[in-house]
């Protein structure tokens, strides 16, 4: 956004130009994620602690853990807030490459979301099981495997896409072993279940 803003001075003040040079706007895009960090960090980290939207912790776990009850947990959030709103304001958003990575941090930021929305909200300390983490991060990287892969194909083969061929192999891959991940009793997803003695 803040490109396009700089490109339209640029027509009348020269100095904006220096807005073109992607390491100079990767230096202000860094040092606005940090600000928003310092900014609502203690705000967010306050308001977790005031509603007491703490870590929950396995009962099995050693002692020494047992002192994580009760931390701060959700970070993640702020996190994401910052770099996606530095990315939004400093990129190219013309750039596909750009969206690519947005929907992916999105969609992993996401699973981490659930993941503590089931430990925090629904008291369930073991949070989002393996394999559906395994499963919905690997939908992700596929989908952006296959992003970049669709984006090269009428510009020719490349490396890029050799590069995105793998990702999709690889993606494939962790999604059949989602399948057979065991779930948190230690059974086997598909088939019958293992009964205990």
């Amino acid at each position: 956004m803040l490109l396009w803003l700089s490109h339209l001075l640029a027509e009348s003040i020269t100095f904006f130009n220096v807005f073109s040079y992607l390491t100079f706007r990767a230096i202000l895009a860094a040092t606005t994620a940090l600000m928003i960090a310092l900014l609502i960090g203690p705000w967010m980290i306050a308001k977790l602690t005031r509603d007491q939207i703490g870590q929950v912790v396995r009962d099995y776990i050693p002692a020494a853990h047992q002192k994580k009850v009760g931390t701060p947990t959700m970070g993640g959030l702020l996190i994401l807030v910052a770099v996606i709103v530095a990315t939004l304001l400093w990129s190219d958003l013309s750039n596909r490459f750009v969206w690519i990575v947005i929907g992916v941090t999105v969609l992993f930021g996401l699973v981490g979301f659930w993941d503590d929305y089931l430990k925090l909200v629904k008291k369930n300390p073991k949070g989002l099981i393996a394999r559906y983490k395994y499963f919905w991060q690997s939908i992700g990287g596929l989908a952006a495997a296959l992003a970049l892969w669709y984006g090269q194909v009428a510009g020719g083969y490349d490396a890029l896409s050799a590069v995105a061929e793998e990702l999709c192999v690889a993606a494939g891959l962790l999604c059949l072993r989602a399948a057979h991940l065991p779930d948190d009793r230690g059974h086997e997803q598909r088939g019958e279940p293992h009964r205990r003695a």
